[in-house]
């Protein structure tokens, strides 16, 4: 590079910030004693620049004509004692960790050694520094223009109460759809491709929940067997779209291929949620490679244990936890946030393992400093918030305790939905969770929809799954099938996976509609995880983490099965966003309404008389519910009141068929069937019933009747 002309610059904003006429970098580090910018041409040329202005614990210069495009990285002197928490290298390239583009990924294979000490293979190896010049081997941060034009993008703003969640992956869902175009497949573009919003509109979902798509690092282990870190959590950069997803380039052109997507899916009237990993990042334990906090400053940004810094505390089972506790790593999590609201326009957030972030020290805290500044900010606190409410640390699961403003994962929904339909959980809880889980979020103020429902997610098996394997079958991840959690009691079926029997494969395609059904029309917000509609199977793997590969990518061959299935999941989501009475903002009481006269939500057993305390203890797994849809309250400043449809929802989920009687006249004086999960193709309206006369339930099946006299 020729001669730069080098200022002062500021030491605000952190990052590397292009004005037109060059470039600001700052670089936050408290224990270090020395920074290097270090800029790179096309050719991999290296031109190291000392940083010698510290402000504010914040390094900092301005580079007159440096611009976007030009890749550049750091390097940071200080002492390396890791008995004492200190692991700096100058000897390592390091990435910003406030770069809004990363330009490649850690190439593995490359002779260069990225790890900050020399792997002899012994536990004490990190004790001893390697001076091994790794720049070759590294991903570069890469200067951008911020300008995109967003032709007047407005949030759609969907009440939570109005949402349908899918939760999907950017690469999964497009990688083989044959309608999209193939250089197109596996990125952003395609997500934002006239095929994938045309189908996900046709299916009624509003909002897109996406596997992480921050920049991520495979993990070393994964190269050596020839896999990758598919679902991305194992995040290197907070602010900057992971570049492998961008069909246009990766010097910051993926940063407006997002922001394309975002504003193609706001036309369509679909919401962007992204799933963060703030509670860990890609550098693993001490063992682990150093590529951006661990050498920038390893005790300010990860916990280290009191009594032995060397070593991490690790919350999340994945080597190390990022410390919110410290000023300077909180604001990187807010600056982050708050960058993807601002400037790329998403609507709201999943927080991964997101207890792990309310740990002062040991304890989940519910009102620590990262609640409180969420909820103190402008922005922040109007976004879609949700919590995986666990992590893996002592006290970690956290169902039900999250403060007002957030929504959570309902993870108790989730075990006793599909504890149901096998047969196991009672009445009694499962009408809590149909409800809404007013014993988990009522108390403190929050409303139906906090609870986030689902019964499958990405963790785990896809739903055809579910209902297909008794057990884990993940030899594909090369781990002996040690991995993922096998825990899939009995379904009786009679065999595991793919079976001709027609007998089994229609069981199991009714018991996929049951679960949908069940999600779709339960208080609350439900979340269906992508493919679910359409039947995918990934062979009974239950941990597609390190599966890049048609084990995780959709399947969208066409099928008889699937396109019912589909269909039967496109009338649910119908159903549901018509009628009110299915996504109230209000809990369900059993208490009777003047305007009726009846209550709004009655139970009872198959000879239609009202359940008993010793009906929702034990007995038979069948279950009558009445939901009145007479002065249903509304979300919003108006906050009236409005009568819908009643509905009556039956449940058999017994092995054998049952009869139903319908309630008394003054409940309804007729019925019409909505839908039978055991007549998926059956048109609604076609069969009617009176009061008190009977209808028959198949075996593990359900049946939604519809008022109407």
């Amino acid at each position: 590079m020729s001669e730069i002309e080098i200022w002062p610059g500021r030491p605000f904003p952190l990052g590397a910030t292009w004005d037109g006429a060059g470039t600001n970098f700052a670089l936050f580090s408290e224990h270090a004693t020395g920074v290097e910018l270090c800029l790179f041409d096309g050719e991999g040329t290296e031109t190291r620049i000392p940083v010698t202005q510290r402000t504010a614990l914040n390094w900092h210069c301005y580079l007159v004509d440096i611009g976007p495009g030009c890749r550049y990285g750091y390097r940071v002197e200080g002492a390396y004692a890791p008995q004492e928490g200190r692991r700096f290298n100058p000897a390592k390239l390091l990435l910003d960790p406030y770069a809004k583009s990363i330009d490649g990924t850690v190439d593995w294979a490359h002779d260069a050694n990225v790890l900050p000490y020399v792997p002899t293979g012994e536990e004490d190896a990190d004790l001893e520094p390697d001076d091994e010049d790794d720049a070759a081997a590294m991903p570069k941060s890469v200067v951008i223009d911020d300008a995109f034009i967003w032709e007047g993008d407005r949030p759609p703003r969907v009440p939570f109460a109005d949402t349908v969640i899918y939760e999907t992956h950017v690469k999964g869902f497009t990688m083989r759809h044959p309608q999209i175009r193939e250089d197109l497949r596996g990125t952003y573009a395609g997500m934002a491709s006239e095929a994938a919003i045309a189908y996900l509109r046709d299916l009624g979902v509003t909002a897109l929940e996406l596997l992480p798509v921050h920049h991520i690092s495979d993990e070393s282990f994964l190269a050596e067997r020839g896999l990758r870190n598919y679902w991305g959590y194992s995040t290197i950069g907070y602010l900057a779209p992971h570049s492998e997803y961008s069909a246009s380039g990766r010097r910051g052109e993926q940063v407006r291929e997002f922001k394309g997507m975002v504003k193609a899916l706001h036309r369509a009237g679909i919401e962007v949620i992204l799933d963060v990993v703030y509670n860990h990042t890609a550098e693993g334990n001490h063992l682990g490679p150093m590529l951006s906090f661990k050498g920038v400053d390893n005790p300010a940004y990860y916990r280290l244990m009191p009594d032995d810094p060397r070593h991490y505390m690790d919350f999340t089972g994945t080597g190390n936890s990022l410390n919110p506790v410290h000023p300077s790593v909180l604001r990187l999590i807010m600056d982050s946030l708050r960058y993807w609201v601002t400037e790329c326009h998403v609507d709201g957030f999943r927080f991964d393992l997101a207890s792990a972030l309310a740990r002062e020290f040991f304890d989940v805290d519910r009102l620590s400093a990262f609640f409180d500044v969420i909820h103190q900010d402008p922005v922040l606190s109007q976004v879609k918030l949700i919590a995986e409410p666990w992590d893996v640390g002592p006290g970690g699961y956290q169902v039900g305790n999250f403060p007002v403003l957030w929504s959570e994962w309902n993870g108790v929904y989730r075990d006793v939905m599909r504890d149901w339909w096998r047969g196991f959980a009672n009445c009694g809880d499962f009408a809590s969770r149909l409800t809404g889980s007013s014993d988990l979020y009522e108390a403190d103020g929050r409303e139906p929809f906090a609870s986030i429902n689902f019964v499958t997610a990405h963790d785990g098996f896809t739903l055809r799954d579910l209902v297909s394997y008794d057990h884990k079958h993940n030899e594909a991840n090369l781990e002996d099938n040690r991995d993922g959690t096998d825990d899939n009691r009995s379904w009786n079926h009679g065999a595991e996976g793919d079976t001709d029997d027609p007998e089994i494969k229609a069981l199991r395609a009714r018991q996929q509609r049951n679960f949908l059904t069940t999600l779709m029309l339960s208080q609350g917000t439900p979340m269906l995880l992508g493919g679910d509609e359409m039947s995918r199977s990934q062979g009974g793997n239950n941990n597609g983490w390190c599966q890049d590969s048609e084990i995780s990518w959709y399947d969208w061959t066409d099928a008889p099965e699937k396109a019912q299935l589909r269909a039967f999941t496109r009338c649910l989501i119908a159903l549901r966003r018509e009628h009110p009475v299915f996504r109230r903002s209000t809990f369900l009481r059993g208490k009777e309404l003047k305007g009726s006269g009846l209550p709004d939500v009655w139970w009872f057993r198959p000879d239609g008389l009202k359940m008993t305390r010793r009906d929702w203890q034990g007995g038979e797994h069948v279950l009558g519910m009445f939901l009145n849809g007479r002065e249903i309250p509304t979300p919003g400043p108006r906050g009236e009141d409005i009568d819908d449809d009643s509905f009556i929802l039956l449940f058999n989920a017994e092995p054998e068929d049952r009869m139903f009687t319908l309630p008394r006249r003054r409940f309804g004086a007729q019925w019409a069937r909505e839908l039978s999960t055991a007549e998926p193709d059956a048109e609604a309206g076609s069969q009617r019933f009176g009061a008190r006369t009977e209808i028959k339930v198949i075996s593990r099946s359900a049946v939604v009747l519809k008022r109407v006299a």
